[in-house]
């Protein structure tokens, strides 16, 4: 049975890599609809990607 810190290790990794996918989706359908570099969507999925990759980078990082 797996102990509680690994389920939310495997939990954190799970949740960082939907918010990382969900942030390439906003890009690349507000990209596909004509928006510019700077839109909204642009620049909100962009920061979704990088909490997803700031967060699995730290929970890599972390010593087990």
């Amino acid at each position: 049975m797996a102990s509680r810190q690994r389920i939310g290790t495997i939990g954190t990794k799970v949740l960082s890599s939907l918010i990382l996918a969900l942030g390439v989706v906003i890009v690349v359908r507000t990209v596909a609809a004509g928006g510019g570099p700077l839109s909204v969507g642009v620049l909100l999925g962009v920061v979704f990607v990088a909490i997803g990759a700031a967060r699995l980078y730290l929970v890599n990082r972390r010593p087990a």
